[in-house]
């Protein structure tokens, strides 16, 4: 399970179809998704936590003018990214930062855009993370991301009790819970969706900001 799962975030086509199969969701969405970063507006401070092997930040050019910080908890994951970071020649536009998004070492109002991928439905408490990237978020700021949930599908459901027995996911949310969290912690939802088993959101922290 492991294994299967690695190799679909290191390729684009095994990532399609393994989704498609294990999570009825649509691969591409994401892609899309990812490829907004390469558009955000020059001196954009941006946090992709956790970062893996580079998957978000692939699309990001040489010399953009952007604050891009790549953390993940794996040192393993972080020289990966950094390896695929030296091919891209992106290195100089990204600090990559070893770091737990349950207890980010980060100050508050630091940036503003945070983007989670694949990454909450892995954790033991995903409502944490989300609180503490939104402490992180400027006032005005935005949080956007994907997570596997629960409640989607019995087919979907089996393929997250085996990857939780793998020790691959956590404590993965239930459908519905990640817009309950968005809105405990005053974001402002902007998109929420859903493709199988992969829940897409985008929201944004209001003017006041809520820290949590």
């Amino acid at each position: 399970m492991a294994a299967l799962y690695d190799a679909g975030v290191k390729h684009d086509r095994v990532a399609i179809v393994g989704a498609w199969v294990m999570w009825g969701a649509d691969m591409r969405r994401m892609f899309a998704d990812v490829a907004r970063l390469a558009d955000v507006p020059a001196g954009t401070s941006v946090l992709d936590i956790p970062c893996g092997g580079g998957f978000a930040f692939r699309v990001l050019r040489p010399g953009q003018d952007v604050h891009y910080v790549a953390a993940d908890i794996s040192p393993h994951m972080l020289q990966r990214a950094r390896e695929l970071a030296r091919r891209g020649r992106t290195q100089d536009v990204i600090d990559f930062v070893e770091a737990d998004v349950t207890a980010l070492q980060f100050a508050d109002n630091s940036f503003d855009l945070c983007v989670t991928y694949n990454g909450l439905h892995c954790l033991p408490d995903p409502r944490a993370a989300l609180g503490e990237l939104t402490r992180v978020l400027k006032p005005g700021g935005t949080l956007r991301g994907t997570s596997c949930v629960r409640g989607r599908g019995l087919r979907q459901d089996a393929a997250i009790a085996m990857a939780r027995r793998a020790g691959v996911f956590g404590n993965t949310p239930r459908a519905g819970e990640i817009e309950t969290w968005l809105g405990e912690f005053g974001l402002d939802i902007v998109t929420l969706e859903a493709s199988g088993a992969i829940e897409f959101f985008e929201a944004k922290l209001n003017s006041k900001g809520i820290h949590p």
